[in-house]
């Protein structure tokens, strides 16, 4: 998917169609998880400090990620890729390899193509976003060719030219060749990869280490064989937030960890899972990380064992100096739940799923009032108005631009940010928008991408597409 979040917010606010958009963590200390390719002409990219990206695009629209929102467009984008295939390998929310030939959706150079256009036009059709397809016989040439698509677009590589293909670029442009290795291999004069395959395999197991020598060299010389893998068994389920501010409080450290706790177990409730493990992952002023866990009797997903648990891992670390990131995690994962692991929490089991909000405090500590809080880019919705979003907010005041992805761009209000007509509201369903329509992004670039080696695509061996 092309800039998936940003996209879907874009797709989402009529008013930031054709806008630069980011969105991310919005403290001090938060990082851009997505910019729109409008933010990206900026020197905007992902992974980059927030601080940072406002200083290159400071009109740029700052938006807290909406990962449920996010989540259910990925669902259905899935839900397309299993139609053309048994054997589907989601990467991430925006991204799965997809085995064409297991599915018969491709036997031969004309099928492959037109399996990558049709899947195009239908992310379209269903999600209104845009999606970029990469077509080769192997995993890692696929997600070159998906990148070198990008945006909108379709690249094929054929059999046969892989070779020349991937000679002249980065070295950086293979998997697993982060900023460290990529250094490594500029201080001994490697730059391309062309110059990995020169180098041998013996100087890159020198340079890197076996196991890690080995797989550079194999790739250099285009050589894949991992197959499509269709399930990943999900190994845990875990939350963290990074502060703002390091907590030095004792009991607000406390607080924050019963949260994180209760909302891991709904996302564990969400997926349908009990765990027997509980880990505490905290990150102090001087950035050292610590985890603790405890191994359970037996698989839970009870919300008062779940923070008992972590409550008990808490104080066995030492907090002194500040906290500046804390995770609550849940592994050792099962389909059921040991009922008798209930008695371990304390009072009576609460109605987990009342509790809607993740600032409110769990029922086992005293509540603390706390301001309502507004995320910049979430959903509202006012008694008067009907539905908007959260422009900004700060002073007790909040402001909302009251749109819907339907009605184009909307009118802006500012409220108290106790006003009692105002609440938090889920996201609307996405309508398939246009480049070409009013308020959307007239950039050079979204449009049919590059194609690689002519007319013909895939031809022999496994098909695959990322």
């Amino acid at each position: 998917m092309d800039a998936f979040f940003a996209s879907a917010e874009q797709a989402s606010k009529p008013s930031l169609r054709g806008k630069a958009v980011v969105v991310g963590g919005l403290g001090p200390r938060g990082v851009v998880a997505t910019a729109s390719y409008e933010a990206r002409v900026f020197g905007v990219h992902s992974a980059m400090p927030m601080a940072q990206a406002r200083r290159l695009a400071p009109n740029a629209a700052y938006l807290v990620p909406r990962f449920a929102f996010y989540r259910a467009i990925s669902e259905q984008v899935m839900g397309l890729l299993r139609a053309l295939s048994p054997l589907v390998e989601p990467l991430s929310l925006d991204e799965a390899f997809v085995d064409l030939e297991a599915g018969g959706a491709a036997w031969d150079d004309a099928s492959a193509r037109l399996a990558g256009s049709r899947l195009r036009a239908d992310i379209r059709e269903v999600t209104g976003l845009t999606g970029s397809v990469g077509l080769a016989a192997c995993k890692m040439l696929a997600k070159i060719a998906s990148e070198q698509a990008k945006p909108d677009g379709l690249v094929v590589i054929e059999p046969g030219t892989e070779r020349a293909l991937l000679g002249p670029l980065s070295v950086r442009t293979l998997p697993g060749v982060g900023p460290a290795t990529g250094d490594h291999l500029r201080r001994a004069g490697i730059h391309t990869v062309d110059e990995i395959a020169e180098a041998g395999e013996d100087e890159l197991v020198r340079l890197l280490g076996k196991a890690h020598g080995h797989a550079l060299y194999a790739m250099a010389l285009a050589r894949d064989e991992r197959p499509v893998v269709a399930e990943r068994e999900t190994k845990s389920v875990s939350v963290e937030d990074t502060y703002d501010v390091d907590i030095h409080d004792r009991v607000r450290v406390g607080l924050e960890v019963q949260r994180l706790a209760d909302r891991c177990v709904r996302r564990l409730r969400g997926a349908g899972l009990s765990g027997r493990t509980i880990v505490l992952k905290v990150r102090r002023y001087d950035f050292s990380t610590l985890t603790r866990s405890e191994t359970l009797r037996g698989p839970t997903d009870d919300p008062g064992v779940v923070r008992e648990a972590a409550a008990r891992l808490l104080d066995s670390v030492d907090t002194t100096g500040g906290v500046r990131l804390l995770g609550v995690g849940v592994s050792g994962l099962a389909d059921y739940t040991q009922e008798d692991l209930f008695a371990q929490a304390a009072g009576e089991r609460e109605d987990f799923a009342a509790v809607e909000d993740a600032d409110e405090a769990p029922a086992e500590v005293p509540a603390v009032p706390v301001e309502r809080r507004w995320a910049s880019g979430h959903d509202v919705r006012h008694a008067e108005f009907g539905h908007g979003w959260v422009q900004g907010s700060g002073l007790g005041r909040v402001t909302v631009r009251f749109e819907t992805p339907d009605s184009g761009p909307g009118r802006v209000r500012t409220f108290r940010v106790d006003d009692p007509g105002l609440e938090a509201a889920d996201p609307l369903p996405l309508v398939a928008w246009r480049p070409d329509e009013p308020g959307a992004s007239g950039e050079p670039g979204v449009g049919g991408g590059p194609s690689v080696g002519g007319e013909s695509a895939v031809g022999g061996g496994r098909v695959r597409a990322d």
